[in-house]
C-alpha cells in the first residue's frame, strides 16, 4: 500500500493517479454507507463521486491533527448524501407523528444484525425514511440533529422513525411466519 501521506500529496497537485488510489482505498466502506441512504446502485454511486469530488476541491483543508482522514472523508461523503435526501421531496414529509420520544427510541430493529441483513432492511424502506431511520439508529444522531441535517420538522422525523419500525416489524413477522413453514 502506497504511503497515505503521499496519496494526500498527490491529490493536493490534482494528480488523477493520487485521487484514484485514495477513491480506491476507501470505497468499500463509502459505498457502504451510501447504500444505508440510497436503494438505487446509480443513485449511490452518484452521491460517492459527487462526495469524493468534494473531497478532492477541499483536500488541502484536512489537518490530520483533528482526526483521521477516513473519518474527514466519511463526514464528507455523509453530507452529500444528506444534501441530495433534503433534494428529494416526499409526501410523508408532510405526515406528522406525534408519539412520545421513548417509544421511538425503546425499539432498534437493527440491535443484532449482521450488516447484510440491515442493508437488504434498509432498501425496503422509502428513501426519506430510510434516511431518518439510518441516521438515528445507525448513525446515532439524535433527533434535533437529525431536524437540522435534513431540514424537517421534529414530527415528521418523528413520523418517519416510526413508518420505519412499523415496515420493518411487518417483515419480521413475515419472516418469522416463512420459519415456522
Amino acid at each position: 500500500m502506497t504511503d497515505t501521506k503521499d496519496i494526500i500529496e498527490g491529490c493536493k497537485k490534482h494528480n488523477r493517479l493520487s485521487q484514484e488510489k485514495l477513491y480506491r482505498q476507501f470505497y468499500p466502506a463509502l459505498f457502504a454507507l451510501c447504500k444505508t441512504f440510497f436503494k438505487d446502485e446509480q443513485d449511490i454511486i452518484s452521491v460517492l463521486n459527487n462526495g469524493m469530488l468534494r473531497v478532492f476541491k477541499n483536500i488541502e483543508q484536512f489537518d490530520p491533527e483533528k482526526g483521521t482522514l477516513f473519518n474527514w472523508i466519511y463526514t464528507i461523503i455523509r453530507n452529500a448524501a444528506l444534501t441530495e435526501l433534503r433534494k428529494i421531496k416526499d409526501e410523508s414529509e408532510k405526515m406528522v407523528y406525534t408519539d412520545t420520544l421513548p417509544d421511538l427510541i425503546s425499539y432498534n430493529p437493527f440491535k443484532e444484525k449482521e450488516w447484510d441483513d440491515i442493508f437488504e432492511l434498509l432498501e425496503r424502506l422509502p428513501a426519506t425514511t430510510r434516511a431518518v431511520c439510518t441516521l438515528f439508529y445507525i448513525e446515532e444522531f439524535s433527533i434535533k440533529e437529525i431536524v437540522d441535517l435534513l431540514d424537517m420538522k421534529e414530527g415528521t422525523v418523528k413520523w418517519h422513525l416510526n413508518e420505519s419500525r412499523n415496515r420493518l416489524r411487518h417483515i419480521f413477522k413475515a419472516q418469522i411466519k416463512a420459519i415456522d413453514r
